[in-house]
């Protein structure tokens, strides 16, 4: 016989070892969602009993000497008081075969932002739907919420099937109903189960009541579900939230890992300035670990000292996320101020803060047909169709694709309240995508003019720098080479970065000294750039290579333009190398 400290050592390790579901609740009002989840508690064994005891004696027992399972969940005075839930409510549970989060999510369409929060980490959804009531318009807003959110899995508990006799034709309508709905909204795994969260029929145990369903309880489905894991399998996205550095020997960036796995050797690129490095180690108090993947907070020690601060992203070279200023998204609105197009709002996206408006609403949701209407703005719990631009580039996936890193945040900047939940969408739109296809298939003809008659004519042959941060560097850089009287332009970061490598080309034919400061070229726009210029005449110049004095650093760059011969010296009018 096993000592007890071995059983409960054993116990624990089994309890590791189970994969853990997060599901959330959904519906409308007084469709019994908090009922269901307190008798899911109540009959898996995970109520202690001073609290049953507690809402069996409750004031607020509105179950008439029985037990009231919605207690169990709705915690706050205001809930219990009304009847409903307000807030999100969050609960653990184990069983034999797996372990569970749930969120119990608002019904009322006043509190449909909670139930977003709510939804926005869970891995399945329920939504209930009373039996008497049918299917109702806020039933259809959570659903198409839980579809946007990118949630796989819906389960629809049709609830109180006491209340109309077991009646599996009444079943068999919202099922035929709702299952449409969901069709539509492009839910391919979704589960219907008539339950009676009050009498605990097909909750954790089938019911003999209704012996024309066949199928599982709801527990027996939660139980068996599988649960993909993407975000380990996907290309590594490290968003860094705070540089470590204790001492002048450690230096170690610190965050969670969005999705990818992290291993010592891998090659990394930092954003926005598109350097390459390796990962030494992943340091911990317990030793080095040999590989890092989501949801790890981890700190990465690499090779090399890169210009990398919160904000920055680490990512896979061969696979990275897009980068831009325009973002087209699906927005859920939260605030009771309505949107409004071209107010600045703060926009909150993995470890990174930015300035955004929303330039364009493309349309309003109607979540009762899926169409798409003309909207001005959008007043709260409305969801609509946005483009939004921001002031710095973001680093970012679809949100099909990574939940992490396509989702984000709009932030009041008076109220400091949230204001809206937005969910990326594939990006750039196809019209804009053609556009910037045809302009890669430009073909630069050779000039009739010769590069010594452009010599000639303009004093300098052409060149293209690149600075990759220190925009006051840049303009005061084309001032000083305006001076010396060079042809010379700045393109500044609202330009579109993946067609830099293809505008350096057709500025370089047309004779001009650019100078690019755009801190998001990554790697392979920058070598694609290089290979359309020329290596000799395409300059590349990082913080930590310059001068921090900006008038030091400026001489040093055209330094480097007279020793290429791209620009006469400052003495006296001498010929370039031919180059």
């Amino acid at each position: 016989m096993a000592a007890p400290a071995e059983d409960i050592v054993a116990f624990l390790e089994r309890d590791r070892e189970k994969d853990l579901l997060r599901f959330t609740t959904a519906g409308s009002v007084d469709d019994g969602k908090s009922t269901l989840i307190g008798r899911l508690l109540h009959d898996s064994k995970s109520v202690y009993e001073d609290q049953l005891a507690a809402v069996k004696n409750s004031k607020v027992n509105r179950a008439g000497g029985a037990i009231d399972f919605s207690l169990l969940t709705d915690g706050l005075r205001a809930e219990r008081e009304q009847g409903i839930t307000i807030d999100v409510a969050y609960r653990y549970f184990s069983t034999a075969k797996r372990k569970f989060i749930i969120a119990d999510t608002p019904g009322h369409e006043q509190y449909t932002r909670n139930m977003a929060t709510g939804a926005s980490t869970a891995d399945l959804a329920v939504v209930l739907i009373d039996a008497r009531n049918g299917v109702l318009p806020q039933s259809r807003r959570h659903a198409y919420i839980a579809a946007l959110l990118g949630i796989e899995h819906i389960v629809v508990a049709v609830n109180k099937m006491d209340l109309v006799g077991y009646s599996r034709q009444v079943f068999e309508s919202i099922r035929e109903e709702f299952g449409e709905h969901l069709r539509r909204l492009g839910v391919s795994s979704a589960h219907f189960i008539p339950i009676s969260a009050l009498n605990g029929d097909n909750v954790v145990t089938r019911s003999g009541r209704m012996p024309w369903y066949s199928g599982e309880s709801l527990l027996e489905h939660l139980e068996t579900v599988p649960v993909a894991r993407r975000a380990a399998s996907g290309p590594l996205r490290f968003p860094v939230q705070y540089v470590l550095r204790p001492d002048s020997v450690f230096r170690g960036y610190a965050g969670q890992v969005a999705s990818g796995c992290v291993r010592p050797g891998d090659t990394v690129m930092a954003l926005p300035s598109g350097r390459t490095t390796t990962v030494r180690s992943i340091p911990t108090f317990d030793g080095e670990l040999p590989s890092a993947a989501p949801p790890m907070s981890i700190a990465l020690c690499l090779e090399h000292e890169l210009d990398i601060s919160r904000g920055d992203m680490l990512v896979d070279p061969a696979r990275p996320p897009h980068v831009s200023r325009r973002l087209e998204a699906k927005l859920v609105w939260m605030e009771e101020r309505p949107l409004k197009v071209n107010r600045p709002y703060l926009l909150k996206h993995t470890t990174q803060q930015v300035t955004a408006v929303v330039t364009h609403l493309h349309h309003r949701v109607d979540v009762n047909t899926l169409a798409g209407e003309p909207a001005q703005e959008l007043r709260m719990n409305d969801i609509g169709a946005v483009r939004i631009e921001t002031n710095r580039p973001l680093f970012f996936d679809a949100y099909r694709v990574n939940r992490q890193t396509g989702s984000f945040i709009l932030i009041d900047p008076v109220t400091n309240a949230t204001a809206g939940a937005g969910m990326i969408e594939e990006t750039p739109r196809p019209k804009e995508d053609e556009a910037r296809a045809a302009f890669r298939e430009l073909e630069f003809r050779v000039s009739r003019l010769s590069p010594a008659e452009r010599y000639a004519r303009a004093g300098h042959y052409p060149a293209t720098i690149w600075l990759t941060a220190r925009e006051q560097l840049a303009y005061l850089l084309e001032v000083r080479l305006f001076e010396r009287g060079c042809r010379v332009h700045v393109v500044a970061e609202h330009v579109e970065t993946s067609i830099l490598p293809e505008l350096a080309q057709l500025l370089d034919a047309a004779g001009l000294i650019t100078i690019f400061c755009a801190s998001t070229l990554n790697a392979a726009e920058r070598d694609r750039a290089e290979e359309l210029v020329g290596s000799r005449r395409f300059l590349t110049f990082a913080p930590q290579s310059l001068d921090a004095n900006d008038e030091r650093a400026v001489e040093q760059i055209c330094a480097e333009l007279e020793r290429r011969g791209i620009i006469p010296r400052a003495a006296g009018f001498a010929e370039g190398e031919g180059i």
